[in-house]
């Protein structure tokens, strides 16, 4: 089985505001850079956007690892917090409908076609991969604001 690892990030100007976002696969030697826009959304909606466009780039049943500096991406998977969603009918602990579920569905189902790990990484610090992620999305906002 190969292994991938997938950097990404998202970025959002105002929240909600025009946003994009960033992803880095590396596969053995081989790294690939994509990124996009979404003219209006929140920087949630990105930083998981991210991830599943990475994903969806893959072809074949792959083993992942996906680093984010998005605890709330990393944690719904690494605390569980999916599974409690999906028990108690996207509801959240306040009883509340889960924000992001049309994202969150689709994580799932990308997720289910591989064995992904999520690691947390710090947000703008000394990981080349994850500030790379970052401009990345940032120069989508940039681009798109002209």
């Amino acid at each position: 089985m190969k292994e991938v690892t997938i950097y990404t990030d998202g970025a959002c100007s105002g929240n909600p505001g025009p946003g994009g976002w960033g992803a880095i696969l590396i596969y053995g030697e081989h790294k690939k850079e994509i990124s996009g826009f979404v003219p209006l959304t929140t920087n949630q909606r990105m930083e998981l956007t991210a991830a599943i466009q990475g994903l969806n780039q893959l072809k074949e049943h792959c083993a992942v690892q996906i680093f984010s500096d998005s605890a709330y991406l990393v944690n719904a998977f690494n605390q569980r917090w999916l599974d409690n969603w999906q028990r108690n009918g996207w509801k959240n602990s306040k009883k509340e409908p889960v924000e992001n579920q049309d994202l969150w569905k689709e994580l799932l189902k990308l997720g289910s076609m591989h064995q992904v790990r999520w690691m947390k990484v710090k947000g703008h610090a000394e990981n080349p991969f994850n500030n790379r992620c970052d401009e990345l999305a940032r120069a989508e906002i940039s681009k798109h604001k002209a």
